[in-house]
């Protein structure tokens, strides 16, 4: 019966962050897999550093380019949240909510039969409201991240704590540069989807799933995980790649500790220091993913990291997914982003795990208890972590197997295309049986 349904027109929309746009863009693909026509609209530096879409969906899948508008103390060019250091990034969103006239005008023009969009479009739901177009709420977060932050609004709001939760900031409920806080965009776009889509599956997250469902009046759906292909490293196929394989390839079987904090962390020269310092102490040689705006230092990067002699620093793109697939990786220090935690475990990959904001703790608490990895000690009192305790954890990782052994085991289920793509399908199934009506 699916294959007569008439096919989709589906516009997807994420904020401006990789770490939204990669989820989002998978999401689409797998979409117009089954045959729906897909409009992804982001900013045209965006688009162009998006991977190719793969040939037989070219004819599927649309790539908008809206222009951001210029925000006074956005730097040129500045068109996500990687291009930018942390405090700038209530500029990026004022910019960003400087699109709401020209998306007004393409959902307009072309009446989608679903838009899926990001937390952060509070604007938008007027405009879909008056066009009769459904919308579905995307959270790229884990199920766990979603709960305790609805969890954590609803105390908040309800007086029965006078604070959040030491696992969601409060600056997420403080409005800031662009007008509105963070808070009241999610509330916003929750509230007026007929459906939130989670980035999460049962087989990981059921009870979290099933938290998150007793909290809405509309259908939560699982998308699976998404775990990404390795297309966005074919496509880059070059120099960066040859290199980091000649080095990889050089280092002994599981020895190396892969490091990167995604790009939206900003690590203090302090935290740099102990981070390099622990590294040092574990004894492993690394490969260092460093982003340009991690430290405020470059020369104290420079100098820490020439000193310990026994790794490699990557100041440029780099495939994670396959240095993490390498077999002389042997474990990954990471700041616990769900998108960096699913990429680790669908190749098997154990997890040495030193989260710095929002669901980073949650979810690096949840692999904890799946015995997946280790999370690097924080004192109680002031929350900073030494570089003996990262060095601990470093060893504890790299040395018990049981560590890597539970890891390879939890693929079968990250890794699991077949699994996630029943997801899938079972979600584009509720798009097309519950599509509106036809539109004049």
């Amino acid at each position: 019966m699916a294959e007569q349904r008439e096919k989709l027109h589906i516009v997807v929309f994420p904020w401006l962050a990789f770490g939204h746009i990669g989820p989002f863009f998978e999401l689409a693909k797998l979409i117009a897999q089954k045959g729906h026509k897909i409009s992804f609209i982001s900013t045209p530096r965006n688009i162009h550093r998006l991977p190719k879409v793969p040939e037989n969906l070219q004819p599927l899948v649309d790539l908008i380019e809206l222009p951001l508008p210029r925000v006074d103390k956005l730097p040129e060019n500045a068109e996500a949240t990687m291009d930018i250091p942390h405090h700038l990034i209530p500029y990026l969103k004022l910019a960003f909510d400087g699109l709401e006239q020209p998306l007004a005008k393409f959902l307009e023009r072309c009446k989608p039969d679903w838009i899926i969009y990001d937390f952060a479009p509070y604007w938008l739901p007027p405009t879909t409201s008056k066009l009769g177009i459904p919308c579905i709420s995307f959270s790229v977060f884990s199920a766990s991240g979603m709960t305790t932050f609805f969890e954590s609004i609803r105390r908040t709001t309800s007086g029965s704590e006078s604070s959040w939760s030491k696992d969601i900031p409060e600056e997420h409920n403080e409005s800031n540069e662009s007008g509105v806080s963070d808070v009241f965009r999610v509330l916003t776009i929750s509230d007026a989807a007929q459906v939130i889509a989670s980035r999460s599956c049962m087989e990981i997250e059921g009870e979290a799933l099933k938290v998150c469902r007793s909290m809405y009046s509309k259908p939560v759906i699982p998308v699976g995980l998404l775990p990404p292909s390795l297309q966005f490293s074919e496509d880059r196929n070059d120099e960066n790649w040859d290199t980091i394989l000649k080095w990889l390839d050089k280092q002994e079987e599981g020895s190396v500790m892969y490091v990167a904090f995604g790009s939206e962390v900003t690590l203090s020269d302090e935290d740099f220091t102990e981070i390099t310092k622990g590294i040092e102490m574990s004894g492993f040689p690394f490969f260092w993913v460093l982003k340009s705006q991690n430290s405020s230092n470059v020369e104290l990067q420079d100098s820490l990291v020439n000193n310990s002699g026994k790794g490699l620093v990557w100041r440029r793109w780099a495939p994670q997914m396959r240095i993490l697939a390498h077999k002389s990786v042997g474990g990954f220090l990471t700041h616990c982003g769900w998108s960096s935690v699913i990429e680790s475990l669908q190749v098997g990959c154990p997890l040495v795990m030193l989260p710095f904001q929002n669901e980073q703790f949650i979810v690096a608490r949840n692999m904890e208890e799946k015995r997946v990895g280790v999370k690097v000690e924080r004192s109680e009192d002031d929350g900073k972590f030494t570089r003996e305790s990262l060095a601990n954890a470093l060893r504890s990782v790299m040395l018990e197997k049981t560590y890597r052994s539970e890891a390879e085991e939890m693929s079968k289920i990250f890794g699991d295309k077949e699994l996630h793509q029943k997801y899938i399908d079972e979600f584009v199934e509720h798009m097309e049986i519950h599509r509106p009506a036809i539109k004049d």
